[in-house]
């Protein structure tokens, strides 16, 4: 239960003064919220990535341009376009020169009101050459002399999206510190002394309030001060898990190995040291009357997919379900491809369940997971859907680890009694990495490739030797090989330099006909 202290900090956003369901749909789409409202602890650990200096630092003879800077001016102009969309500008000047503040849509009465000719104004912003004259486009700031007396010398830099402004998540920011309650350190507090960190809610305020640019630095002491805290507690809440996994009795579920007897005769290779290595440790763990949580990690090519299927037709020995599931679509019918052939030589029943399977296809597995007539289940996040029900599931497979979240991960291994959960990835992970992020996992690591595998060879060209590359195809293609050419943009863009492969395509079918062709998303 969260302690009763803790309710103001997970109220809703939109509790805050100015912030309706409009904007605060705005504010669910900047954090990331997959479910719910965004709540006022979200936004406060949404932090400025960097903090404006809104002091005035020079005068505009002197101003860089191009950065931001704060001057103090006097109004001299204002000129209105004729036409209705023409930009409004008012002339202003200090005792070293003139600028333009242009201004776009913005009515003539609010402007003369904001800046009426012959008064001093603060204005802040970027300043600008245009024409061969010093402009400053819609100043971030235009403040009379209390407002400027009032304004925070360092202004927070926010991420941001669509539909909310700098502003606005600096107001909704500075509400939201007046609702943190006084809470006792959890922190050692002579481990915080020596590294002269700050208390939470000091140090939120630090980085939603700087009073320098030093203050929200990436090793700023406030900064650190909640990275530490979101890794311990990070790493609590996975000790809780395993221990809970522990608590909670596992099924022992050793088969007999007579079908995986079978499949290993229907391989055409035999299995690397690291496999069997792997496979070892996962039996062990299926025989285990605790529950199975853990990771196998290995490159692309190692033969982790195999390790998984000959883990599944342990637990189909047993007596009990298997199930496995991939990110996409793609890699789940490819699964299933590769692995049906299989399953028909060992006599197991699987079948493919996707986003696709409709109708009286979808039935009939749904029917087969139920009843148990089918033993094995390949597919995408459409398996822990509510409609999905296993007779018996003993072991869910997970491909791609990093792809799912640990909820998701969960709600597939709930689909049955103490389900063992095996999970794959392909990603190289550092060991220090492995026992921080999955600390809640066993881990085995297959290093070898299997046999037959060529070495890789990767260079790095710079882009003046692209031709060079292209026309060296043809020794590749005169042998008989076959090349892949990837691109990291379908079609050409003109805002973003990089290749596109429509482009890429027609270019080296001026040098290869019909050898090239074209495959995109």
């Amino acid at each position: 239960m969260r302690p009763e202290r803790l309710n103001a900090l997970f109220a809703s956003l939109g509790t805050l003064s100015g912030i309706g369901p409009k904007i605060l749909a705005h504010y669910n789409r900047l954090l990331e919220v997959s479910s719910g409202d965004a709540r006022i602890i979200n936004l406060l650990l949404h932090l400025p990535r960097s903090a404006l200096d809104r002091r005035i630092k020079s005068n505009l003879a002197n101003a860089v341009l191009g950065e931001d800077g704060t001057f103090k001016v006097r109004v001299l102009d204002h000129r209105f376009g004729a036409r209705a969309r023409a930009p409004s500008r008012v002339l202003v000047d200090d005792d070293s020169g003139d600028l333009t503040l242009t201004f776009f849509n913005t009515d003539r009465a609010r402007l003369e009101s904001m800046l009426p000719k012959g008064a001093f104004r603060y204005i802040s912003g970027k300043l600008e050459l245009f024409d061969g004259m010093r402009q400053m486009v819609h100043p971030d700031r235009v403040l009379d002399e209390s407002a400027y007396a009032r304004m925070p010398p360092y202004e927070p830099v926010y991420p941001l999206t669509a539909g909310l402004t700098q502003r606005g998540i600096g107001k909704a920011a500075g509400d939201a510190l007046s609702k943190i309650p006084d809470l006792p350190e959890w922190q050692d507090e002579e481990f915080f002394k020596r590294r002269n960190w700050p208390h939470f809610k000091a140090a939120l305020s630090i980085l939603h309030r700087p009073t320098s640019p030093e203050d929200v630095a990436p090793l700023a002491p406030a900064r650190l001060r909640l990275a530490y805290d979101e890794l311990l507690a990070s790493q609590l809440a996975l000790q809780l898990m395993r221990a809970k996994m522990k608590r909670d009795r596992g099924t022992s579920r050793a088969g007999d190995g007579s079908l995986t007897a079978r499949v290993r005769a229907a391989l055409p290779f035999t299995l690397t040291a690291g496999q069997e290595k792997a496979l070892d440790e996962i039996r062990a763990d299926l025989a285990s009357p605790e529950r199975m949580l853990r990771l196998v990690q290995g490159d692309v090519g190692s033969g982790k997919t195999v390790v998984a299927f000959l883990s599944m037709t342990s637990a189909i020995e047993a007596g009990y379900q298997a199930a496995l599931m991939a990110p996409t679509e793609i890699l789940a019918r490819q699964h299933y491809e590769r692995l049906a052939p299989l399953a028909a030589q060992a006599g197991i029943t699987i079948a493919l369940l996707t986003g696709r399977e409709k109708g009286t296809a979808r039935k009939a597995v749904l029917e087969g997971l139920s009843n148990g007539t089918i033993q094995l289940a390949i597919g995408t996040h459409a398996l822990f859907q509510e409609s999905v029900e296993f007779i018996k599931l003993g072991l869910a497979v997970i491909d791609e680890q990093h792809r799912f979240g640990v909820h998701q991960r969960l709600a597939l291994s709930r689909k049955g009694d103490a389900v063992d959960v095996l999970v794959m990835t392909a990603t190289p992970i550092p060991r220090t990495l492995v026992l921080t992020y999955f600390g809640d996992m066993d881990v085995s690591i297959i290093r070898q490739k299997p046999a037959g595998r060529k070495p890789i060879e990767t260079r790095a060209l710079p882009l003046d030797r692209l031709d060079d590359v292209a026309n060296s195809l043809s020794r590749a293609l005169d042998t008989g090989q076959r090349i892949y050419w990837v691109c990291p943009l379908v079609a050409e863009n003109e805002d973003l330099d990089l290749a596109a492969a429509e482009d890429r395509a027609d270019s080296l079918r001026k040098l290869y006909g019909t050898q090239v062709g074209l495959v995109h998303g």
